[in-house]
């Protein structure tokens, strides 16, 4: 991860525990520092990726209908109160000329783009337009389901409220039956 610096984590997360009263020596909290830095740096490990590259291998495939590909986990991080949220990613795109790429690239990148501190209606209108980008497809849906703790942990303190977003470029924008067929499909 470009400019991660752990030793900085370490020392913020030891001024984090002081200031709300532990003790950061207390065995319980001894290593809690080190372990959260650890943590930082595989969870925000999509900072400064470029989405488009999680799409290295196209194929030529006489395939002109929806390809779909549902229920990818979805886990990231809330930039406004720094607490996860989850869910499930639904992609859905539509080849022109036969271009289509590996189904596990679609999770790669979906996973790639949870990796750092967002937001989610940011987080779908990042995934549509990296697909739409590299693949130049017919039409492109993207909706995600998510739970977010800020919501169910503090504040108003509603668990189970879920939050979906959606984003659609190309047929999708323009035709409610593309999407109507979409969330059909999603929803078998």
């Amino acid at each position: 991860m470009n400019n991660f610096d752990t030793a900085a984590i370490e020392t913020a997360f030891s001024m984090i525990l002081k200031a709300i009263g532990e003790d950061c020596n207390r065995q319980g909290l001894k290593n809690t520092p080190k372990r959260i830095a650890k943590m930082y740096e595989e969870i925000f490990a999509g900072i400064h990726v470029n989405l488009e590259d999680q799409i290295q291998i196209t194929f030529d495939e006489d395939y002109h209908e929806m390809v779909i590909v549902k229920d990818i986990p979805v886990q990231s991080i809330c930039e406004h109160h720094f607490m996860p949220f989850y869910g499930f990613a639904h992609v859905v795109y539509i080849p022109k000329n036969g271009i289509i790429t590996g189904l596990s690239k679609l999770v790669r990148l979906v996973d790639v783009a949870c990796k750092k501190p967002q937001i989610q209606e940011r987080l779908t209108n990042e995934i549509a337009c990296a697909i739409d980008k590299k693949l130049n497809p017919e039409g492109v849906f993207v909706q995600v389901v998510a739970e977010h703790m800020c919501i169910s942990y503090r504040g108003i303190k509603k668990i189970g409220t879920k939050t979906i977003t959606c984003c659609k470029k190309g047929v999708f924008e323009n035709s409610i039956d593309y999407v109507d067929k979409a969330m059909d499909l999603i929803k078998n």
